[in-house]
């Protein structure tokens, strides 16, 4: 699992830890909702603030 994070436009570095953590627990939050495939491929979430 490839995980990016980008903040205003600035990719972050993680490494492999912290690519895992965060895939799997957004992995894990996706699949548990209703109309979400549990063969996907790509996840995207965005955060803005106000």
């Amino acid at each position: 699992m490839k995980v990016r994070l980008v903040v205003d436009g600035i990719e972050i570095p993680l490494n492999d830890f912290t690519q895992q953590i965060i895939g799997n627990v957004s992995a894990g939050m996706a699949s548990s909702l209703r109309g979400v495939s549990q063969d996907w491929k790509n996840l995207r979430i965005m955060v803005e603030r106000d």
